[in-house]
């Protein structure tokens, strides 16, 4: 057994545990109930759940879908989340290696899969994962140099004697302030003119979120993947449900973590 086939198993154990705990912060953090107590519970009949029955997509499997306790369906997203996250970790542990590159875009993909999914359920992107992963974000910047592009060229012409870091982190923030603002702008303007809301503050958190983990160029490329996606597939699923586009509240951010997924990917 080679050492990177060792850390990439362990990367995908991690990602299965991380996914549950993901699972807890999907279902309660959008009515502000704590992600430590209590103890796992069944959502249809509030039992407690065992340990046994509680362990990362193998126990959906063993009990087929269904609670232990009551016999009534566990819903799909459970194990959908959880092997989500352990394909990315591993991707990234795969492509990277033991690295902080990698432990970084295992954080950016756990945070990205809490918010698609939180948003699609509940419409909520918890500050939580915005806030603190637009720190992160920065944070990480000078370890995981962002690539150069448009900012760093600015960083190099006014700053020659900056470090590949500081162009980096500069990169960071500016991209989180910029598109972040900017998206804010955007939402301000269309409730001016229409005189109703039509995006979210959690939606320009996120955004922000983005630029501090991707810069400014792949987070524009998250944007438009993600704004396309949630074109096509928005538009589509109104019709299909039959309803109106002028008052159906699309999940706009799951389009968005959709968009900066891919976006992370081709910039590997």
């Amino acid at each position: 057994m080679t050492e990177a086939f060792l850390y990439t198993m362990m990367a995908g154990v991690f990602g299965l545990i991380i996914g549950s705990f993901l699972n807890v912060c999907i279902s309660r953090l959008p009515d502000d109930y704590s992600i430590d107590e209590p103890r796992s519970q069944c959502p249809r009949c509030g039992r407690m759940i065992q340990w046994y029955d509680n362990l990362p997509v193998v126990s959906f499997v063993m009990l087929g879908g269904k609670g232990r306790c009551c016999g009534e369906p566990i819903s799909f997203r459970y194990p959908v989340v959880e092997a989500l996250t352990c394909a990315l970790f591993v991707g990234a542990v795969y492509h990277f290696g033991a690295t902080w590159a990698a432990v970084k875009w295992c954080v950016f993909s756990a945070i990205l899969v809490e918010l698609i999914f939180s948003d699609l359920e509940t419409r909520i992107l918890p500050d939580e994962f915005t806030k603190w992963g637009m720190a992160l974000g920065v944070m990480f910047s000078p370890v995981v140099l962002l690539p150069y592009g448009l900012v760093g060229a600015m960083v190099s012409v006014y700053y020659p004697q900056a470090s590949g870091a500081m162009a980096s982190f500069v990169n960071s923030v500016l991209a989180a302030a910029l598109l972040g603002g900017g998206l804010w702008f955007l939402g301000w303007a269309y409730e001016r003119l229409r005189g109703r809301e039509g995006l979210g503050f959690g939606d320009v958190k996120m955004v922000a979120m983005m630029g501090a983990f991707l810069g400014l160029e792949t987070t524009l490329v998250g944007l438009m993947a993600g704004s396309l996606l949630g074109t096509v597939l928005g538009l589509a699923w109104i019709k299909l449900k039959r309803q109106s586009s002028d008052n159906y509240e699309l999940p706009f951010g799951s389009f968005l973590g959709v968009g900066a997924l891919l976006a992370a990917i081709l910039s590997f």
